[in-house]
């Protein structure tokens, strides 16, 4: 039954439904017959079959795949439609979600920025003020873009007079995006558009005239989804120029995946140029002055991938870097911009037990951003590395925040935890006070709830940290339906958070647990290497581990334990279920990596083979093959209760890899447990999906959990 602080409304619908049989005594569902084929490819020797193959092409040039796209869909929404408590769930998401919500603010030229949601707009919406906490005025409201909201704001880039803003526009969820550029003050939006983005990389230049920013060549028509990103160019924008007429400043055509990501110190002396080559943080850097010719040379100042180098800002011709060189951990650096080179480099800031996640140079001060088992620390020192102070934060755990200029006497940040909604603070770096600006007036009580830091040890004895939240009063008898997420890849932090979707289900009597894998960032660079390549299985090993933890500590067991990731955690999620189906009750795997074989190919995959290895090499394809969730599917393997959820014009993790995960498990399923396809329309791997969107899928997913995990029983 659901817990006494949900609404009246919910318990009566609970009520009259707790005789409704579990999923398990159900007899299995009809699903959409999938055509299979003979393809068969050969590795290294190895043949390895792909039955599925057609169902990577993109539904809006092949009818087939747009037919058996609505197909699964209808199974899936008669499916999710008749647990008549879904819609209870839904009205309290609602209710919960409705609140309103800001961003940190971002001050220049003597306004500040921000963005604020009333609560149940589709999309954020972006204001200007003239003052910290004042109301201000509406600049731009992506919610006049689309009737159905599915039109947001992506990068903003505000030229250093204050009077100019770039934006981009991003549709369905799609990375795509075109740019805009907003006059401040009239709110007129100008001619210039700018086609065939996607990072968002939008520099203005001192004069306010123009900015740098990187586009990518238009894709062959009908592949604008599918196709590989590669071949970005940097380029100059002109205010009132037509883009065709926009200045190259850089491009490597002998290195077509590699990308670009320009900077200019705030003092307008240099131009400094990131390059990568996957989405691993070591990278290569170059330097130009301002002065140069838009087209001029360049200097290394960091000629291999061997490190990251990302640039905190300047003190003249010192550059200061942070760095994981001789660092797992990072440290700051300085490099002299005529010395290049990690000979001549400075230490400023030495690593230390906490990992450094960021650092900020403001009023002369270095405000560093540190991760301490997890928990947020922030230290301030003095531009040479002394440290000054230590702020004393709201409690334990996440802030982020602390931009701004460097000749700025304030910062501002937010903080926020699993029972904590996000509020927003200001930091004065002269007194080293914080005050709170923005408090959320939420109907949660989060006195309710408690929150449990632990360790446990994973199948190699390494230590990895998790959090687990529930209600106060809750019975930890073994049998609490609880929800493992996890992510565990890309060098990415998992950190506390409050989130309206997590609130609710521990308001159902949920337990939450988040443990911090190794591949994130929570440890520094060896974490991350410990969980990538010839690695991963590490961090799939961390996870069951955690599900093992979760039933030994008695707070649930395997029939009541559900787990969820999205993107890379998809993935995570995937090879789990294949690996040990036994161990859960219920699985949510969203836009995951499923065919670990053939992601390279398609949109932003190549980003990530540092991350994964390729095919190309035989040992990172025996590994990938070992644990590639499509093609570990077993027929006549009882798998848990799955719904595998994806977008349609997800081009970032194309959904055919949901595609063809599903078709899989549908195909080999021998219990009576559900595996059915969630797949949204007009949206994309996450970034910029509508509230109303939001709240459908999260409701979907805690309805699949009640019926699934037998909570009606309870």
């Amino acid at each position: 039954m659901f817990q006494r602080n949900l609404i009246a409304m919910i318990m009566l619908v609970a009520s009259l439904l707790a005789s409704v049989p579990s999923s398990a005594k159900e007899s299995p569902l009809q699903y959409p017959e999938t055509r299979r084929v003979d393809q068969i490819d050969t590795y290294h020797g190895v043949e390895v079959a792909d039955p599925y193959r057609w169902l990577e092409d993109d539904a809006r040039t092949s009818k087939e795949v747009a037919d058996w796209i609505d197909s699964q869909n209808q199974v899936t929404r008669s499916y999710l439609d008749g647990i008549e408590q879904r819609e209870a769930i839904r009205l309290r998401l609602t209710e919960l979600w409705n609140y309103e919500r800001y961003s940190v603010p971002h001050q220049l030229a003597g306004r500040y920025f921000y963005y604020k949601n009333d609560g149940l707009q589709n999309q954020a919406v972006f204001y200007v003020a003239d003052s910290f906490d004042g109301e201000g005025r509406v600049l731009i409201d992506p919610n006049t873009w689309s009737e159905e909201g599915t039109i947001a704001m992506g990068a903003t880039a505000i030229s250093d007079d204050g009077k100019r803003l770039a934006y981009s526009r991003k549709e369905s969820g799609s990375d795509w995006s075109t740019i805009h550029v907003l006059d401040i003050d009239t709110g007129e939006r100008l001619a210039d558009q700018l086609l065939w983005t996607r990072w968002g990389n939008i520099v203005w230049n001192a004069e306010s005239t123009g900015f740098f920013y990187t586009r990518y060549p238009e894709p062959e028509e009908g592949q604008k989804f599918q196709s590989l990103t590669i071949n970005p160019r940097c380029y100059f924008h002109q205010l009132g120029d037509l883009q065709e007429k926009d200045q190259l400043v850089y491009r490597r055509p002998e290195h077509p995946k590699w990308s670009f990501w320009i900077q200019r110190t705030e003092d307008n002396q240099y131009l400094v140029m990131s390059i990568s080559r996957s989405t691993d943080p070591q990278n290569q850097v170059l330097l130009r002055p301002v002065a140069a010719p838009l087209d001029g040379e360049w200097t290394p100042l960091v000629e291999d991938f061997e490190n990251e180098f990302s640039l905190i800002g300047n003190l003249g011709k010192q550059l200061l870097f942070l760095t994981d060189l001789d660092a797992p951990t990072k440290r700051v650096v300085a490099m002299d911009a005529e010395k290049p080179g990690r000979e001549h480099l400075k230490e400023v800031i030495p690593a230390s037990d906490a990992t450094l996640e960021g650092v900020s140079l403001l009023d002369g001060k270095l405000v560093a951003s540190y991760l301490k088992d997890v928990v947020s620390q922030v230290r301030v020192f003095s531009s040479d590395g002394e440290l000054q102070n230590e702020l004393e934060l709201p409690g334990v755990g996440a802030a982020h925040g602390f931009g701004g200029r460097e000749d700025d006497t304030e910062t501002f940040y937010a903080f926020t935890s699993y029972t904590t909604p996000t509020s927003i603070y200001r930091y004065d770096l002269r007194t080293g006070k914080s005050a709170k600006i923005r408090t959320p007036q939420i109907k949660f009580d989060s006195e309710k709830f408690v929150v449990r830091q632990a360790f446990f040890k994973s199948k190699d004895g390494t230590r990895v940290p998790i959090i687990v939240s529930h209600l106060r009063d809750l019975k930890l008898d073994g049998k609490r339906p609880t929800l493992l997420y996890a992510y565990g890849g890309f060098n990415i932090s998992i950190l506390p958070r409050f989130s309206v979707t997590y609130a609710t289900w521990m308001e159902m009597g949920g337990v939450l647990a988040v443990p911090n894998l190794r591949g994130g960032g929570e440890y520094g660079e060896a974490w991350h290497e410990a969980g990538k390549k010839l690695n991963k299985q590490n961090v799939f090993d961390d996870f069951i581990a955690a599900a093992e933890w979760l039933i030994e500590e008695n707070y649930t067991s395997s029939n009541k334990l559900a787990i969820m990731g999205g993107s890379n955690g998809g993935l995570l999620v995937g090879a789990v279920m294949t690996q040990r189906p036994e161990l859960f009750g219920a699985c949510l795997p969203a836009v995951g990596v499923m065919d670990m074989l053939r992601y390279n190919q398609f949109t932003a995959g190549h980003f990530w083979r540092d991350e994964y290895g390729t095919t190309d090499d035989r040992e990172e394809f025996k590994a990938l093959l070992a644990y590639s969730p499509y093609h570990n599917v077993r027929p006549g393997v009882h798998y848990p209760a799955t719904m595998v959820t994806t977008a349609d014009t997800d081009d970032r993790v194309v959904p055919m890899h949901s595609f063809k995960f599903g078709a899989a498990l549908q195909h080999a399923q021998s219990g009576t447990s559900p595996v059915i396809l969630r797949i949204e329309k007009r949206a994309g791997h996450g970034a910029g999906t509508p509230i109303t969107k939001l709240i459908d899928l999260a409701a979907d997913r805690w309805a699949f959990l009640w019926k699934s995990l037998g909570m009606e029983e309870e």
